[in-house]
């Protein structure tokens, strides 16, 4: 999973904050921002005094003297406890297309009913949070922050209300992800013993078995995870994002780049066009966020189009940032087993 501050990935300039700042000091006593005593259970929720907590993935307690019902999270986030029943007031991060539609962060919500506090990375428009009297920040984590929290303006974010974090990268598979979504979830108040719940694990573990038997019945295919932009084409690990550790688990054979070659964080090696060739394989699992090239505007690039795989038609779109219910990854999943099972070994 590339870092938003990779040449992959548009930039805007940072939203001024200004107008916020005295709004500051009146919020935070009823964002409930200090934290509790440490001990407490990691799943989180509401307590016989009707007190709230939930230790996140960063470790932090995150508390309030009640269940939070005014929550702002990150799209993504936001999109998974929706499927749980959990409704968010505003959200930051890929929600809206260029032409009005949802993006395919924002899953089953209906984004004309929550603020877009910001839609692209480094936007966050913190007097319109401020407004919204914020009592949780939702978010995931894939290297120990807090996903799509501006670095310059993350201080008097976080002094607005308790903040709490979803592991989703190195330390972490799908499986877990999902359950501590789950438990995020549960903490503020969702059923999760609902037959909609239910059936929606049933059917993720299906097809994690539908995907253990496609790679059982079509051994030997090589997967390649990449994400293209103009310049550049990136090949990722499995080893660093909860998706992919999953898959690999379930006996997917990914191309691995060379560790030595990784960017700092370590999630991709980045080729010149020139070189995107170095690693042949069957499949390529193709980055399908909009702010990623698609096959359509690849054709532009000869080396692209030379590649095994897409001159097979092996060639399948990745959701790089899964929405954690398990009614979404188990889509996932059975996408994978389909295109693991359909696929032809290249040579």
């Amino acid at each position: 999973m590339p870092k938003p501050s990779s040449p992959l990935l548009s930039r805007r300039g940072l939203i001024a904050a200004g107008g916020a700042l005295g709004l500051v000091a009146a919020l935070t006593a009823c964002g409930g921002g200090d934290k509790a005593k440490d001990g407490a259970g990691d799943k989180g929720g509401s307590t016989a005094s009707g007190a709230w907590s939930f230790k996140d993935d960063l470790g932090k307690e995150a508390s309030a003297k009640s269940t939070p019902k005014n929550i702002v999270a990150y799209t993504g986030t936001a999109a998974a406890l929706y499927d749980y029943g959990v409704q968010v007031k505003g959200v930051f991060g890929p929600t809206k297309l260029a032409d009005g539609k949802p993006d395919p962060m924002a899953g089953s919500m209906d984004i004309s009913k929550v603020e877009i506090l910001g839609n692209v990375y480094d936007e966050f428009n913190v007097e319109k949070y401020a407004a919204l009297r914020p009592e949780l920040l939702a978010t995931n984590t894939w290297d120990g922050t807090y996903w799509y929290v501006p670095e310059a303006s993350k201080d008097k974010i976080l002094k607005l209300a308790p903040a709490a974090a979803i592991g989703v990268g190195d330390k972490v598979s799908m499986d877990k992800a999902l359950e501590r979504t789950a438990d995020l979830a549960k903490s503020l108040g969702a059923d999760l013993n609902t037959k909609k719940t239910a059936d929606a694990k049933a059917r993720f573990e299906a097809a994690s078995a539908k995907v253990r038997e496609a790679v059982k019945a079509n051994p030997g295919v090589k997967v390649l995870v990449g994400s293209g932009a103009d310049q550049m084409f990136y090949v990722s690990t499995p080893k660093t994002s909860a998706d992919l550790k999953y898959f690999e688990s379930l006996g997917v054979e990914f191309v691995t780049p060379e560790q030595d070659k990784l960017d700092p964080q370590g999630f991709f090696e980045s080729l010149s066009w020139e070189n995107a060739g170095k690693y042949k394989a069957d499949v390529v699992l193709l980055d399908n966020r909009s702010v990623a090239l698609q096959p359509e505007a690849l054709k532009s690039k000869p080396t692209w189009n030379e590649l095994p795989a897409v001159k097979a038609g092996q060639v399948a779109p990745r959701v790089t940032e899964p929405i954690y219910s398990y009614d979404k990854c188990a889509q996932i999943l059975e996408d994978l087993a389909k295109t693991i099972q359909n696929a032809k070994k290249l040579g």
